[in-house]
């Protein structure tokens, strides 16, 4: 039933119901009053707001007459609001008024949503319909924004019990509002251009009444004692965080105002609802908004690095982007700062965010290529901006938990961030309290803790995940001067940078720690976290005192003498051995040679790791005839002991010993010495037997000392024993020998252009010699086709019987190869993109190999490069690269000419290829 408002005996207006007859004529007839009541003045609404303002607000509540109820509400908010009370307002004005518009608002967006979906092109009266409701939405946001803005010229401070209902009523209005205009796409399909322009004003008066509520509770102070309006206030904050969530693809600019809001007002707040506000729904929001603005700027970087362009219009959306990043960031920051006790549940969720963030840079492999202008700028606004949230959360322990967690699992693209986060962490965390370091540094403790490794650990087990980032280059600021510049490093030079410097800052009472962790680390099974462990410990003998290296020197060579000789962990230990050595004191290296004297045969398994350049003058003469004198006797021990195989191993130490030896103080032999050991070691090779390797493997190990050494002394080599030498490593090669044998063979030919062959041998050496060459250099695996590649070139550059040389290279391909190889020639200009995909597939084999291969792995998958990559460049590119290789492989055999008489099959071989040339040549025109 409708209400009219009629006029009454006085001549006054009178508010009465009317009845189901006359419903109609009293609505009309109400309507007509309400007109008249739109033009009073001030001053007459002032003298009859006592008696109109209860009966307009009846008829209010009342009504089901979308127009009258319009009308009703902007005499309310337009004629009577001014002259009600401040401390009146919410009982006598918000509570009537505002539940009523709310559902009001709530039916009407529900019918448009209903009838949208039933529009066609023939239904234009629905077309109309739709409208005047949108118009009709459009009038209530412009009714109570007036409203709001009253409120806001009251006064300067406003007690939210006078406003108690508004901002709930109104916030709930304007998100729903917001929520209609972002599924308009999808409500009115094909039909949204017909209510655009309305859908726009929806909009706009919606911004506006956010706009105009937000001033208002800048206004608002909130009673401590009041229960009711600390609860009203975080309904507030909450309410606006799901407005965020549905503009922030709509205006990206009224989204961050909408945050800022939010932040300035926990913050302002912050005593009175700290324990009531949902930390984990705002977190979770800042971090997505920054992970979204983020990606947005890299694509806008990708895209004008694509194009090459730079244009005006991208530039300035790119540099409001990364604005956008820097308040977020610094949103974080703050948020994270002031109510960090509350942000237990949000550390899983903070750790993944700064790891995806640090995903998007290089050198991740995983990061879009942009210019390094553009990486410049977004570092130095967002990056930086970024930087200090860690220092806020050094000391929060469930952070530090989740970050050290020994069951976390990252996925690929994660491993180099949480490398980058742990070394920031030790950048920081030297300024912290003992404390917070020992939480970091100590790990888990107690069976009730939550198992996290100690923050060593955890770095030598992430980076052993990151082989093929080590390599790539990032780039780091240096003072120079007054100023900042920057520079590039490797990322395995970033890292061991940081680490020496963090060992620097550690506390005596954690240096046992890192005693520990380096050790383990060492003799683990991952080269490249023991290369950076051996370079921090060499690092910690050279910062540290005389005394502690001389400590640590003793320990790892009774570690090496403690272990079994054959385990992999002696090579690694010996590597550390050798060059801890070069850092002992004289009076330490003294000391040294007295407690392992090489006289000892039992001692030769630790000099075989040893370099005598370590020692002092007088030392290293001493141990270098002891070293001789003990290797020698031990050969010749072994070959008169009826060549006992079960004592090969000791022979092979004493071998190793006396190779150790002439490689670092050679010139320490005298001529006689020299000749009686290159005669013990030729009569090794004959009674060593080839047929033999089969069944005792370290017998690979011997033959491959017996070459190094001969090596040393190739020019001293009978032709006797180099025609014996070449015999054996051509049965060698018969058998399939580890790659290991393969390589100490490819040694000594590459030294093979060094000695003096008398022209009654020339024919034996040189026929075997290229035998051996044409075998490796077909070799399928690229790493002893690369290493026979190298032997070959220095070979050719040292010998003087290059009429050999046509005979190691038996075929075509692989003398394109060599060629390409002595010319240094890049067959094909590999993209970054191209780059990082590789890497990825080859950090993807090394893990699988860490992890000792996975069922699911693609037998496909090898670490070998593929012999035919496939060209990434541009098809231009790839034509020019082709050329250019036909032009330089002209060149060579131009070259070769000069330097010698050519085949006889040259000539034919020339007029085949001009026939191809003259072809193509037709085949472009």
């Amino acid at each position: 039933m409708a209400d009219g408002i009629r006029r009454g005996a006085s001549g006054g207006l009178s508010l009465v119901a009317a009845d189901s007859d006359g419903g109609a004529d009293a609505a009309m007839e109400a309507l007509s009053s309400l007109a008249e009541i739109e033009g009073w003045d001030a001053e007459l609404c002032r003298r009859e707001l006592p008696t109109v303002l209860p009966r307009l607000l009846s008829v209010f509540q009342a009504t089901d007459n979308w127009t009258q109820h319009i009308c009703i509400l902007r005499i309310l908010t337009e004629r009577f609001l001014p002259h009600i009370s401040l401390s009146e307002l919410e009982q006598t004005f918000s509570s009537k008024i505002l539940p009523k518009t709310e559902q009001f608002f709530d039916f009407l967006t529900s019918e448009i949503s209903n009838q949208a979906t039933r529009l066609t092109k023939q239904n234009v009266e629905l077309h109309g319909t739709l409208r005047s409701h949108l118009q009709t939405l459009v009038h209530v946001l412009e009714a109570l924004t007036g409203c709001v803005r009253h409120i806001c010229t009251l006064q300067e401070i406003l007690p939210l019990e006078y406003v108690h209902s508004l901002p709930i009523s109104v916030l709930h209005i304007i998100k729903n509002a917001f929520t209609h205009c972002k599924n308009s796409e999808s409500l009115y399909n094909e039909f949204l251009h017909l209510f655009s322009d309305l859908l726009q004003s929806l909009f706009k008066e919606a911004y506006s009444l956010q706009k105009q509520l937000m001033e208002l509770l800048e206004l608002v102070s909130v009673n401590s004692c009041a229960e009711d309006s600390t609860a009203v206030m975080v309904s507030v904050i909450h309410s606006v965080l799901e407005i965020c969530s549905i503009i922030s693809s709509i205006d990206r600019a009224f989204h961050a105002n909408t945050w800022k809001f939010i932040i300035k007002q926990s913050l302002r707040h912050k005593s009175l609802i700290r324990n009531s506000l949902k930390h984990s729904d705002i977190y979770s929001g800042l971090c997505e908004n920054i992970l979204f603005s983020l990606e947005s700027c890299l694509q806008l970087a990708e895209q004008m690095t694509q194009s090459g362009t730079q244009e005006s219009t991208d530039y300035k959306l790119f540099q409001r982007t990364i604005k956008l990043c820097r308040f977020f960031a610094n949103s974080l920051v703050h948020y994270t700062k002031e109510f960090i006790p509350f942000l237990v549940d949000s550390c899983s969720q903070l750790h993944q965010t700064y790891l995806q963030i640090y995903s998007k840079f290089p050198p991740s492999l995983h990061a879009p290529v942009i210019s390094e202008a553009h990486h410049s700028e977004i570092a130095r606004e967002f990056l930086m901006a970024l930087d200090p949230l860690l220092l806020h959360l050094l000391s929060f322990r469930p952070f530090l938990e989740v970050v050290l967690s020994k069951t976390s699992d990252l996925s690929p693209e994660l491993y180099l961030p949480q490398c980058r986060l742990l070394i920031s962490v030790m950048d920081k965390l030297p300024s912290e309290t003992q404390d917070v370091q020992a939480l970091w540094n100590t790990g888990s403790q107690l069976p009730e803790e939550i198992p996290r490794m100690p923050l060593f650990t955890a770095l030598f087990h992430s980076l052993q995940q990151c082989s093929g980032e080590l390599s790539l280059p990032i780039v780091l600021p240096r003072a120079t001067g007054t100023e900042q510049v920057e520079h590039s490093a490797t990322f395995y030079h970033y890292v061991c940078i940081r680490l020496c410097a963090f060992i620097t800052s550690l506390s005596a009472s954690h240096f046992h720690l890192l005693e520990c962790s380096l050790l383990e680390t060492i003799l683990a099974s991952n080269m490249i976290t023991t290369l950076l462990a051996m370079d921090a410990w060499c690092f910690l003998a050279r910062y540290g005192t005389a005394d502690l290296c001389s400590h640590h020197t003793f320990i790892v060579a009774y570690l090496i003498k403690a272990c079994p000789a054959d385990c992999y962990q002696v090579v690694l230990l010996g590597v550390l051995l050798k060059r801890l050595l070069f850092f002992m004191s004289s009076d330490h290296q003294v000391k040294f040679t007295e407690l392992f004297p090489p006289k000892n045969p039992e001692n030769l398994l630790l000099w075989q790791h040893l370099s005598l350049q370590a020692l002092i003058p007088l030392l290293k003469h001493q141990v270098a005839h002891e070293i001789f004198m003990m290797g020698l006797a031990q050969c010749q021990e072994w070959l008169s002991n009826e060549k006992s195989l079960e004592e090969l191993p000791q022979m092979n130490t004493a071998l190793s010993a006396l190779l150790s030896m002439c490689q670092t103080a050679r010139e320490t032999l005298e001529a006689g010495q020299r000749m009686v050991l290159v005669g013990a070691i030729g009569k090794l090779l004959t009674v060593l037997h080839v047929p033999q390797v089969s069944s005792v493997p370290c017998l690979w190990q011997a033959f491959c000392l017996i070459f190094q050494l001969l090596q040393l002394f190739i020019q001293m080599l009978e032709p006797q024993v180099l025609i014996q030498v070449l015999t054996v490593q051509i049965a060698l090669i018969q058998l399939n020998p580890p790659d290991h044998v393969l390589l100490a063979i490819l040694d000594f030919l590459s030294s093979m252009g060094k000695p003096f062959i008398p022209p009654d041998f020339q024919v034996q050496v040189l026929s075997k010699l290229s035998s051996v060459f044409a075998t490796l250099l077909a070799c399928n695996n690229w790493l002893i086709q690369q290493n026979a590649t190298e032997a070959f070139t220095q070979f050719a550059e040292e010998t003087n019987h290059e009429e050999i040389l046509p005979q190691c290279v038996n075929s075509e391909e692989i003398k394109s190869k060599v060629v390409g190889f002595i010319s240094k020639t890049h067959h094909v200009e590999e993209t970054a993109e191209a780059r990082m995909e590789r890497m990825k597939m080859e950090n993807a084999v090394l893990r699988c190999h860490l992890l000792g291969g996975t069922a699911d792995q693609p037998p496909a998958l090898v670490v070998e490069p593929s012999p035919k990559r496939a060209c990434y460049s541009p098809r231009e590119a790839q034509y020019k690269s082709a050329v250019d290789t036909v032009e330089e492989a002209l060149e060579a055999v131009k070259l070769l000419l000069q330097r010698g008489p050519p085949p006889t099959w040259l000539p034919k071989k020339l007029e085949t290829l001009q026939m191809e040339l003259n072809s193509l040549k037709n085949s472009i025109h």
